[in-house]
């Protein structure tokens, strides 16, 4: 006679379409899953030659110098400079434990197709670099000797700081720029009181004709 069946037998594996529906609800919650971590990046999109650019009557001696003037008017301290780039760079202090440098770079080269016959041009290529640095305090701490009881660990009062750089970019605010171009051009020599391109005097220093404004740099979010 044929045995009954036992309590604890296996149950039937489910069935097929059911294992495919799981399956395809793992991968969609792994894809999931992955494309909250991907980072996107805003791409570079080369669309504009106005923000760090600006052409001027005269030339690269002239327009460096002028670019070196402008910036030491503002704070700057110049790091390098010669007829053809003029780099400073300026600290600033937006909170208690939040220092920010700016680097700035301007480099003077002449416009192709000046001749002779054509006044000479030079495009000023400027660029501003800002790194972000954060302060960071660590705690130090000793041990001391309890008798039979060995050491105990005392934590001290004093704390070492340090800053540590916490962001970097290029500034691309472009009124930043138009303001140092602005007053770049109001340190520069009249047209027609700048000698030739190919005259010695031409990288002799410049005259500001009127008092230097400011262009205060912009301020940067707060990261964290």
């Amino acid at each position: 006679m044929p045995l009954p069946a036992s309590p604890f037998s296996l149950t039937a594996s489910p069935p097929r379409p059911a294992l495919l529906l799981l399956a395809a609800l793992l991968l969609a919650g792994c894809g999931a899953t992955s494309s909250t971590r991907r980072i996107s990046y805003e791409p570079e999109e080369f669309d504009s030659t106005t923000t760090h650019t600006r052409s001027y009557t005269a030339t690269e001696a002239q327009t460096c110098e002028a670019a070196r003037r402008a910036l030491l008017s503002q704070g700057y301290l110049i790091t390098a400079a010669n007829t053809d780039l003029v780099a400073g760079r300026k600290s600033f202090q937006p909170a208690n434990e939040v220092h920010v440098e700016v680097e700035f770079r301007v480099v003077c080269a002449k416009e192709a197709g000046a001749g002779r016959k054509k006044p000479v041009t030079t495009i000023a290529f400027a660029s501003a670099l800002q790194d972000r640095y954060s302060l960071k305090k660590t705690n130090n701490s000793a041990s001391v000797g309890v008798g039979a009881f060995g050491s105990l660990s005392v934590p001290f009062s004093a704390s070492d700081d340090a800053l540590v750089k916490v962001a970097s970019e290029t500034l691309t605010d472009e009124r930043f720029y138009d303001r140092f171009f602005a007053l770049l051009d109001r340190f520069l020599a009249p047209p027609d009181e700048a000698p030739a391109a190919d005259d010695p005097a031409a990288a002799s220093p410049l005259t500001p004709a009127v008092p230097a404004t400011t262009f205060p740099v912009p301020s940067s979010p707060n990261r964290g």
